[in-house]
């Protein structure tokens, strides 16, 4: 048996662009992970399974791309912290931590490049899970490049309170409708300037807003002493960055009647 953790994910930028030929986005994204996880346990089986959690698609097909073929499968069991379908990653982490461990039972393991195509037919943001550290995102969020990112900050999340979150796709299609993808390079450009003159926490505010999706809570963050606050993914959690962990946790308890919360911090290992 194997046993893992799958970490949400925020975006700390999202910059995004017009329809592919695919049928997905053109993106520029910076992926950022914090220690809020998900705990995965897989082991060998004569039949696939998983429990855990009854909404969950993306591990099964995980699973069944990593059999070997011989009558091998593999059984998962998730214990489910990431919020469902809130911006932040965490079945995308799932499926990519289930591919990194059944891979690792099996008798002949597949090479991580191999483990990085499967994991992109499962999803745009699946390989970024199987990658150590921050990374910009682009092509359609799967062509990834390391960045060296500050880490000494606390990540505080807000899932808003009855927030009816549309899908993913929903979330795309009203993008489109809007003409959003207008001025693409331009903002893609103010991004990559952006991110050249990171050094410190403070210096990702100067990081271009979500192009998909906002929130007020993001400005009452910023009034609570948040040095970025942003819709992380197409939300519809909202972060706030805070340099310290005092002010950090007065803003817990100041935002906790507008939804649910975590206190949280970047991790940068898988």
């Amino acid at each position: 048996m194997k046993r893992g953790a799958a970490a949400a994910k925020i975006n700390l930028a999202l910059v995004v662009g017009p329809l592919r030929e695919d049928g997905r986005h053109e993106v520029l994204t910076v992926y950022q992970r914090v220690a809020l996880a998900d705990r995965l346990a897989i082991s060998r089986a004569a039949d696939l399974r998983v429990e855990g959690f009854a909404e969950d698609t993306l591990v099964r097909r995980a699973l069944e791309c990593v059999a070997d073929g011989n009558g091998v499968s593999f059984a998962a069991r998730i214990q489910k912290r990431i919020p469902v379908a809130a911006g932040l990653g965490g079945g995308s982490s799932d499926a990519a931590t289930a591919l990194r461990l059944a891979n690792e039972l099996r008798d002949e393991p597949l090479a991580h490049d191999r483990l990085r195509e499967l994991a992109h037919d499962l999803g745009a943001d699946v390989p970024y899970f199987l990658e150590d550290g921050p990374q910009l995102g682009s092509g359609d969020g799967s062509d990834l490049e390391p960045l060296e990112l500050p880490q000494d900050y606390w990540v505080l999340l807000v899932l808003p309170k009855g927030a009816n979150k549309k899908s993913t796709r929903d979330v795309y299609a009203a993008f489109d409708e809007r003409q959003g993808a207008d001025g693409f390079d331009a903002r893609r450009a103010r991004l990559v300037e952006a991110l050249a003159g990171v050094r410190r926490p403070r210096d990702l505010a100067a990081l271009p807003p979500n192009d998909l999706a906002e929130s007020p809570l993001a400005g009452e963050l910023r009034a609570l002493g948040a040095f970025r606050a942003d819709v992380t993914g197409a939300g519809p959690v909202v972060y706030g960055l805070f340099l310290h962990g005092d002010q950090a946790r007065v803003a817990q308890k100041r935002i906790s009647p507008k939804g649910r919360t975590w206190l949280t911090a970047p991790a940068w290992y898988r």
